[in-house]
């Protein structure tokens, strides 16, 4: 059996007390929170950690649960339903297992059962969440050898080369035969054919790096 663990990016401000918490701070903060198994089906509860001594910045009620000393725990409830990045994930029975916040965004790593389940999750999330990014992804394989799983890690790559290289796999490509040649893409994206084999060269070589060198 294989399974797909993603890694993924969003600019959820206004929709996550967790993020919410974690702005208008001097230096970026890091929380992780977890949902708690309630007796009210229609209501969830959360907890995030804080640095000791911040003062969370969410209008939301929140109970502190346990001092770490360095740290705080928080907890607060919220009605279900409200189309949270969370929800939405969980909606696809994807179970989360580890959340984050940096300043304005969440980050969220989930596991999916098959690409089939990964893309309808990213394609639900994108059109609530324009700012989705699938910064990684892992891919297991129940006879593959561990140290054939590899991270690909999507910041390796600008944003133009990013742009790039999703432009030419949305119009057929890297397909065989082609969907589109070079210069098709390259009118797509409205730069010359020569910037488009550059763009698209650099982050092969990238990819490739991190596959190779893993």
């Amino acid at each position: 059996m294989s399974g797909i663990r993603a890694e993924i990016r969003i600019d959820a401000d206004g929709t996550c007390p967790i993020v919410e918490a974690s702005t208008d701070r001097e230096a970026p903060s890091y929380t992780v929170a977890r949902s708690v198994a309630g007796a009210d089906a229609r209501r969830v509860t959360e907890e995030f950690m804080l640095e000791s001594g911040a003062e969370p910045a969410t209008s939301v009620a929140l109970t502190e649960t346990f001092d770490y000393g360095a740290k705080t725990m928080y907890r607060f409830s919220r009605k279900r339903g409200r189309g949270c990045p969370c929800e939405t994930v969980e909606s696809f029975e994807c179970p989360i297992v580890d959340l984050h916040a940096r300043e304005d965004s969440l980050y969220l790593v989930f596991h999916a059962v098959d690409m089939e389940t990964l893309q309808g999750t990213i394609r639900e999330l994108r059109e609530r969440f324009p700012t989705v990014d699938v910064r990684r992804l892992l891919r297991g394989e129940t006879d593959a050898p561990e140290d054939n799983l590899v991270f690909i890690d999507r910041s390796r790559l600008t944003e133009r080369q990013r742009e790039v290289l999703e432009t030419a796999h949305r119009m057929g490509y890297f397909e065989h035969p082609k969907g589109a040649n070079a210069g098709e893409v390259a009118d797509a994206l409205d730069i010359t054919t020569s910037t488009f084999s550059e763009h698209l060269s650099a982050a092969q070589s990238k990819l490739l790096d991190a596959i190779l060198d893993a």
